[in-house]
Formats: C-alpha cells, structure tokens, sequence
C-alpha cells in the first residue's frame, strides 16, 4: 500500500513573457499538446468551459495501456489545479504564476503524487523535479518563440492601419 499523504514537489521555471500571455499558453489545453512535450500519448478534451477543462491521455507502454483523467480548475488571472488519475498514478497538482520585472513571469508548480495499487515505486524526487524542471524549461522555450511570433505578427499587421 502506498503512503499517504505521498510526499510534495516543487519546481520553479522563469518564462520570458508577460504573465498574461504565460496563463492563456499553459491553459489552452489541446490534443496535440504531446508536441510539445515529445511525448507520445492521445489526448481527448471532453469538456471545456470558462473555470474547468477536463481532459484524458491514452498512451502505450511495454507493460500496457495508459490513462489518466486530468480535471482541471482555472484561476485566472494566474493560477491553476489539476487533479489527474490514473491506472499509473493519482496527483494533485497547483500551478501559480507570478508577475517578475521586464516583462517575465515565474512559474511554480507543485505537486503530491502516489503510485496506482501494484504500480510499486515511482521516480525519487530529485529526479522527478529534474525531469519536470527539464520539460517546463522546454516549454518555456517554445512559449517564447510563440510569443515573439505574435508580437511581430501585431507590429506588422497593426489593428490601426486596417482597412475597415
């Protein structure tokens, strides 16, 4: 039997956009998010609405099938909780956003997560937190490129200069 209360994460991630483009990135959950992360799982939105999304990833392991139910609550303007189960594992995830000089936002996440019944162990902490750490910083890079991106796209098209 797994211990409970399982034990607590925490990573921290600088993005360098503003937090409101940061919030609307990390909240606008689609089906081809395993893109990003290079991960290879199937995700369905099953229900979308202005304080919830709740969602399901399907993926294929040596050992099996995959799933996780992933609901998640939105507190806007900058945070957000998920509570994700599974045939894997069962977590309870918060995630904060935090405004930082020059245009940046800092990212906190911190999670407890517990193995599925005969699932055994999972990954020690530190590299648990490596690997989240290492995916977010990813994450990050990619928020960034979209960022500037949509920045150049409104310097080139300005909504003043439109042809109404």
């Amino acid at each position: 039997m797994a211990r409970w209360p399982p034990p607590r994460y925490h990573i921290t991630v600088e993005f360098d956009v503003p937090l409101s483009f940061a919030y609307k990135w990390c909240t606008d959950f689609q089906p081809d998010d395993n893109t990003l992360s290079g991960e290879q799982y199937e995700r369905r939105i099953l229900r979308r609405s202005r304080n919830e999304v709740l969602y399901e990833d399907l993926w294929w392991e040596k050992d099996g099938w995959f799933w996780r139910r992933n609901r998640v609550a939105l507190y806007p303007p900058d945070g957000w909780h998920a509570d994700s189960i599974g045939n894997y594992r069962t977590s309870t995830l918060d995630y904060h956003l935090t405004e930082l000089p020059g245009g940046r936002t800092r990212f906190d996440l911190r999670l407890r997560r517990r193995p599925a019944p005969g699932r055994g162990k999972q990954l020690a902490r530190a590299s648990l937190e490596a690997e989240l750490r290492w995916r977010w910083r990813r994450y990050a890079r990619e928020m960034s490129r979209d960022y500037r991106r949509s920045t150049k796209a409104r310097q080139s098209h300005p909504r003043a200069r439109s042809n109404r």
